[in-house]
């Protein structure tokens, strides 16, 4: 099974599939239970500023965040479930606050695991539920936490999981779609076509990148979609490269390939790109941020193609600590967790009631991540400022910053939706899970 190195393919696997430094690693090893309550804290680390909270009083009492994740799974899901314990560890010591305890409690990756690991939580005064990971668990959590009015930052990017009192921490695909495609049309290109993978990720993408361009005033001239094996890429890849030839021919070019495939398929396409006389320095190459993952130029085909990603420099400084503190890089994943609980703990400071209520998560200014400025909308879904990269030989180039100002900017003016997770597609790219 490929590296579960990222964030954007639907992620709904099988169940079965600090100061960094010394201090910070013991700090680790006495947390290595399910169900641990976590109280660490030394300085803030630089960039990992949260947007300010007005100063208050500490509580009287401890502030109690839970965190579900599904510890006792095998594999992959073992290890990144560990990965995303460590970097919600890692938040809380760098952020240091004394008056918060992070619980974090073995969702076993299923519904009643969720459920039972929710209504836990509750019980021990956890005002906010960070997790789960999978959609399924999320709708186990969901229910509980719903009775108690707790709300839940899960980390699912299926967005038919949130609302009604639950918000997705992670990467959806329909932002993505959104910027890519409005970038791309200010930069002149109108005529569009193609090549979507046929998984559930590309069932995602489809309807978004259809609806992009139609926002965008763009022409949608052809659209193939394309198995995830090498030998089944050739005919759609033949059918998109005569579009193209034909559109010329008419005096109507293509201007832009769409590819939203990632790591698990890029680098088999790609080549095949140039086989079937594709010029990409004619039409431009675009993507999701499925094309974020190590080494992405090393195909040829791909150098100049354009994406939307977070600005990179918070994922290399974020991933740095970590490796330093627990002695490994981490998934793409890890960052939502890092994020929600130096989300939660920012929230900490107002008054028991008043900390994680709707409108105190879903505030218009958000907050600033390791991935970059995040806000949530009252239906429980992200929405993050996301910069365009160029894909070079050597590494992806930050060609146009992330969008400031309103939220509804973030993606070129239309509210996003997300991934759907009824199959689970291979594990892929960079943050970019599978269906989870």
């Amino acid at each position: 099974m490929a590296a579960f190195a990222g964030y954007r393919t639907i992620l709904n696997l099988p169940h079965t599939a600090l100061r960094v430094g010394v201090a910070a690693l013991a700090a680790s090893a006495l947390l290595t239970a399910a169900g641990c309550s976590t109280n660490l804290g030394t300085s803030q680390s630089p960039g990992a500023e949260l947007s300010p909270v007005a100063s208050a009083p500490a509580p009287q009492r401890p502030v109690k965040i839970a965190m579900l994740l599904p510890l006792a799974g095998v594999g992959q899901t073992a290890a990144v479930a560990k990965s995303l314990k460590q970097a919600g560890e890692m938040a809380l010591f760098e952020r240091d606050n004394p008056s918060v305890q992070l619980m974090v409690k073995d969702d076993r990756g299923t519904p009643d695991g969720a459920r039972i690991a929710a209504e836990e939580a509750i019980r021990d005064g956890a005002e906010v539920i960070l997790g789960p990971l999978f959609s399924t668990a999320v709708s186990g959590a969901a229910a509980p936490a719903r009775a108690a009015r707790v709300p839940v930052i899960a980390f699912s990017n299926d967005v038919r999981s949130a609302g009604n009192g639950v918000y997705l921490m992670s990467f959806l695909a329909k932002p993505e779609v959104d910027r890519i495609i409005s970038f791309a049309a200010s930069r002149g290109k109108r005529r569009f076509v193609a090549l979507i993978p046929a998984d559930a990720y590309g069932d995602s993408v489809e309807p978004a990148f259809r609806a992009a361009v139609a926002d965008a005033g763009g022409a949608l001239v052809h659209i193939e979609r394309y198995p995830l094996r090498a030998n089944a890429m050739l005919e759609p890849i033949k059918r998109v490269s005569e579009a193209i030839r034909q559109a010329e021919l008419a005096g109507a070019p293509v201007d832009a390939l769409f590819i939203p495939g990632g790591q698990e398929s890029l680098p088999q396409l790609a080549p095949l790109l140039t086989y079937n006389g594709i010029d990409t320095s004619r039409v431009k190459l675009l993507g999701t941020g499925a094309w974020d993952y190590p080494n992405v130029g090393r195909e040829q085909a791909l150098a100049g193609g354009w994406y939307p990603s977070p600005d990179p420099r918070g994922w290399q400084d974020f991933s740095a600590r970590f490796a330093k503190t627990f002695g490994s890089a981490p998934p793409r994943v890890a960052s939502l967790a890092y994020d929600a609980v130096s989300f939660a703990v920012s929230l900490s400071a107002a008054p028991e009631g008043q900390r994680y209520t709707v409108e105190a998560i879903s505030a218009a200014r958000g907050f600033q991540g390791v991935d970059g400025q995040v806000s949530f909308t009252a239906a429980g879904t992200s929405e993050r400022a996301l910069s365009i990269l160029e894909i070079q030989p050597f590494g992806s180039t930050v060609i146009e910053a992330p969008p400031t100002g309103p939220r509804s900017s973030y993606s070129g003016g239309v509210a996003g939706n997300g991934l759907q997770a009824n199959a689970p597609p291979p594990i892929t790219g960079s943050v970019n899970l599978p269906p989870f």
